[in-house]
Formats: structure tokens, sequence, C-alpha cells
């Protein structure tokens, strides 16, 4: 059985040097004057099994692989991974997370943990930057275990540290990690392994672990097929001399010159024509922009190549690609169900829109997890019609929202939104994006209680203090300790045997006004329709009058213990005039 090589994504939070790593990886040929051992596509870096034969030697001896090298998608960032899918799942066979061993677990590493969760996609942890650890000494294209034994023993301290703290920051986002060459069994552990992208320290370790690992684990999915080729779009270009084309990998197939294709679009697929299909010349002359490419007339997975059609208006990134025998082919209802996002919808939600298929799909799955409805879905800027359909949305003010990822607005939405009642959320990390909607929701609802609460009284009992009559009525002032509970201006009060004893005029803290004072406050307080030494005195405790319609729903509010005793107590003095109050 031929297998193809495994297509591998890079992932990882921003300045954790996954651009750095993929550099290093195109770089080393170049560096060994071999031309052509490492091909650049535009938008992915081949890597032949020569080449890591030779960059990896001090490692494998003469262990040979039926594997014929590795495909990165050169187009790093968790983004990108959640954009690109085949299949309905993700385009990568396995995919290289980048950790910075100085800054360690960062949001977007574990967004990008839980994009490669959500997808089932195995990977390594690359842990980068090794040459920044106090004292550590780098060589050029030398594999970790090899320096490892070179270090002075406080620089290796240094490196342990760092390295078990990642280790169980891993576990706690329910990542079980080791260093690559101490794992017993890979398939219950995440291999980790130390390099120095700038350097180019320890990347024969990470090169040989992936090679390794497909051959091991994934060669039934990479068995090579000779059927109608099958591709997904990284991004769609404008090429001096060329037009638009389509920047695509072939992930399975065959792909020929002349052979009619179905591209994806937002709506239903193109059926066009291959005009022409290029690839990069080798490394070394890539940079020369005068001769960039050459054409081949056939194209056999797994390649990262640039293809010209007759016809792409619509296409977009992250859409499949098929060789068909025409418009009428199965494929092409294949396709089109493909390009169509499956995401359960109901009548009061969110509406959410994305850049991409796939991140659609992704930001749709976090929502879910998070228990958020979703009411409608699209992809694209969000426009006039996206706010407008927003602001008129049934229920309450949290359904008139939109989560908006990797996405604009539109000038003509940007306008409306002065005037409709609609929230954009937006954020370029998706679990970001939902918890930036959840704590607003949370803080939303903590308002709306507060305000509630505001409406009626609840549970407080205050104490006249001795010595604090400053006026005894007309209105009374008196000097006050709150003993349980807030009190505000307007509030009634009574005495302990039920009787009324006025009304909160106003609080003082001094010569400040205040609005409200809380449990152990002492603030002045002027009471009217009350006359100290009458219906009062000092020392006298005093209640809140509470309204019996809410006292049913004071513990939806959450009352503290002391406010419940407050509560009992009112009720008791309530009930010796009217046994049932409060019921």
């Amino acid at each position: 059985m031929t297998i193809r090589q495994p297509v591998v994504s890079v992932l990882g939070h921003v300045d954790h040097g996954k651009t750095k790593l993929l550099d290093r990886i195109r770089g080393t040929s170049v560096q060994a004057r071999e031309a052509g051992a490492i091909t650049q596509h535009i938008g992915a870096t081949e890597v032949p099994i020569e080449h890591i034969y030779k960059v990896c030697g001090p490692l494998m001896g003469k262990k040979k692989f039926d594997v014929p090298g590795l495909l990165f998608i050169d187009t790093p960032g968790h983004h990108s991974f959640i954009t690109l899918r085949a299949r309905g799942g993700s385009l990568a066979d396995i995919a290289v997370l980048v950790i910075d061993i100085r800054e360690g677990i960062m949001p977007q590493t574990i967004e990008s943990i839980k994009i490669l969760r959500q997808y089932k996609t195995p990977f390594v942890i690359a842990l980068n930057k090794v040459d920044t650890i106090q004292g550590w000494q780098c060589e050029e294209g030398r594999p970790f275990v090899l320096s490892e034994r070179q270090q002075q023993d406080h620089s290796l301290n240094a490196f342990n540290d760092r390295l078990y703290s990642i280790i169980g920051d891993l576990s706690m986002e329910g990542i079980n990690a080791n260093r690559y060459d101490q794992i017993e069994d890979f398939t219950q552990t995440v291999a980790l392994v130390p390099i120095s992208a700038k350097e180019g320290e320890g990347i024969p370790d990470l090169l040989l672990m992936l090679i390794g690992l497909a051959q091991r684990f994934l060669e039934a999915q990479l068995a090579s097929e000779d059927g109608p080729g099958r591709g997904t779009i990284l991004e769609i270009k404008e090429e001096k001399g060329l037009g638009k084309t389509l920047d695509m990998i072939l992930y399975s197939g065959v792909l020929r010159q002349g052979d009619t294709v179905a591209l994806g679009t937002r709506g239903a697929p193109i059926v066009t024509k291959v005009k022409a299909i290029l690839k990069p010349k080798p490394l070394d002359e890539i940079m020369d922009p005068r001769d960039r490419f050459d054409k081949v007339k056939e194209l056999h997975a797994a390649a990262g190549v640039k293809v010209a059609c007759q016809n792409m208006e619509g296409v977009v990134a992250g859409a499949p690609l098929r060789v068909v025998k025409s418009d009428k082919d199965p494929a092409v209802k294949e396709l089109t169900e493909e390009t169509s996002v499956k995401i359960d919808v109901v009548e009061q939600g969110v509406t959410i829109k994305a850049d991409a298929i796939g991140s659609l799909e992704a930001l749709a799955y976090e929502a879910k997890a998070a228990g958020i409805p979703i009411r409608k879905y699209g992809l694209g800027d969000i426009s006039g019609r996206d706010i407008r359909e927003t602001g008129a949305a049934k229920g309450e003010q949290f359904n008139r929202v939109i989560l908006a990822f990797n996405v604009g607005i539109s000038k003509d939405a940007q306008s409306l939104l002065e005037s409709e009642p609609v929230r954009v959320f937006s954020n370029a990390v998706v679990y970001r994006l939902i918890e930036d909607y959840t704590e607003w929701v949370e803080e939303s609802k903590r308002q709306s209680e507060a305000d509630k609460r505001a409406e009626f009284p609840f549970p407080a009992k205050i104490k006249i203090l001795p010595n604090h009559v400053f006026r005894a009525s007309k209105p009374a002032i008196v000097g006050i300790r709150v003993l349980a509970g807030r009190v505000r201006p307007g509030l009634k009060l009574i005495g302990e045997d039920g009787r009324p004893l006025g009304k909160i005029r106003s609080l003082r803290d001094g010569e400040d006004p205040v609005k409200e004072a809380k449990q152990g406050d002492e603030v002045a307080c002027a009471i009217d329709d009350i006359t100290i030494g009458r219906q009062a005195n000092e020392e006298d405790v005093l209640y809140v009058d509470l309204l019996a319609s809410t006292v049913k729903e004071m513990p939806k509010f959450g009352i503290t213990a002391d406010e419940q005793q407050v509560l009992d107590e009112v009720l008791r003095i309530k009930r010796r005039e009217e046994p049932f109050w409060g019921m």
C-alpha cells in the first residue's frame, strides 16, 4: 500500500514562534545548499523524507519510513486551523502546538487545545525558545537529547522548572504531556519536544516525532488514492499575470490540468475547469518573482499548489474542491452538503457571524458548549440586515446580540447600531468571544437584580444610637447603626411591636449625603412622621417595613443569612395580627 505524506498544521499563541519554526524547517536546506530538498508551496511547505533522513540522522541511524515526507500547512495559527476542513473534519492529519517555554499556557494556547479536541486531531507540543533559558548553549541543528547532555546543572534545573510547570498547567487543561523521550504509550500521553526555532536546536527531534507518529498511527488514513482529486482551498489571491488564483491543499486523489472541478461557495457550488496547476520552483529560487512557478499537468496528493480556474466567482476560504465529471456528478451534491453549515438554531437566541465555514462551526461549537442558543448564523461581514433582524429579535436583551469572529461591520450596519438595540461582540479568539458574552450576561443579570431590589424594600433593621438625637421631630434626625441588611431613603420603618414609625427622608455620613447604608455602617438618619421620646427612643431597634407581595420573591435575589434572620423576625411581628401574612 502506498501512503501519502501527512498534512501538518502549526498552532499556538501569538509570538510563541509558529512562523519562526516554519522558517527554520524551510531554511535548513538553503543553508545546506540542497536546492529542492524542501519545496515551498504557496500555503504549504513540503519536507521530503530524504531531507528528514539527513536532518534526523544522529537520531535515526539506518531506520527507514514508508511515509514519503511531511506537508506543513504554511498558514500558522489557530484561526487557519479551524478555517480549513476536509471531509467535514480538520484538514490536518496531525498538528504541532507551539508553546513558549517562558510564557507557558496563554489564551490562544487554550483555544488551540479546544480546537484540536473538537476535531480529534492528534498533536505534539513544540516547547520553543529553550535558547532563552539562562546559560543554555545551543548548537544549530543539534537534537535536543544530545544538547541536554552538554548543558550545565543550573541551566538544566531552570529548564526542568519551566518544563514541569508547563506540564502541570497542561494537566489543568486535561492534557497528559511528557517529554517525548520519556513516553511509553503515545496513545495516552502527548509528546513534548523542546526546541529552539531561532537556533535550530531540537528540530531533528520534532521532525522525527512527526514522521514516526504518522508512520505508526496514521498509516490507514494516509493510504494513497488515485481517484478524483479532493482538496481544500486555503486562500483566494490575485497573481500578476494570472489574475485570481486559488491556493489549495490536495489531500486525496489526483488533479490534472483540464479537469472539471466543483468549487465551494456560500451558495451553490461552481462547476468549472482547471486552466493551470502551478508549483513553485526550488526554495533557493522562490524569491525571484519573475519566474516563480512551474506549470504541472498532473498532481498527486498530498500537495500544496496554486490553481487557476475559468470561473471562481464567490469561492470562499476553507471551501472544498472536487474533481467531477460534470455538473450532474453526485460529487457536486456531496460538495453542496459539505459546504452547507449544519448548526442547530432556535426561535430565541443570538446571531453568530464568521469569515469561513470552519470558523463558523467552531464558534457554534463553543456557543453550544457554553449553553448559548443560536437564532441565526452566517458568513461574512455584519450587514445592515443583520442589525435590523437582530434588533427585532423576540425575547430578552440577551437575544439581541451578534457574536462576530474575524469579520468586519459594514458602514450601513455601523450607522444602524446607533438606533437599534443591538450589542455586537467581536474577538479574534473564539473562546474569549464566548467569555465576553457570558460575562456581559452575568453582569447584566446582576444589575437587573440590583434594580429589582431597588424597586421594593428588603429585610433590614437599625438601632438608634444613644446620645445621638440631633432633632426630635419634623424630621427627627438621629444617629443609627445598621444591624443587618441595607437601608436607603424612602423606606418605611416599623417598631418591634409592628407599629409604623415614619419614613427615612435622607442619610448622611458627616456632611455628605449617602444613597445607602449597609450592615455595620453608622450614619445620621432623617426620619419623617416620628417624634423621638414619644413613638421611639434611643437604643430602640427599628425594622424596614416589608411588602407582603414581595416576601416570596426575596430568596431569588440571594439574601444573606442576616437578612433572612431579619425577614423571619418581621414575619413573626406581622403574623401576630395576620397569621398568613406574606404566604
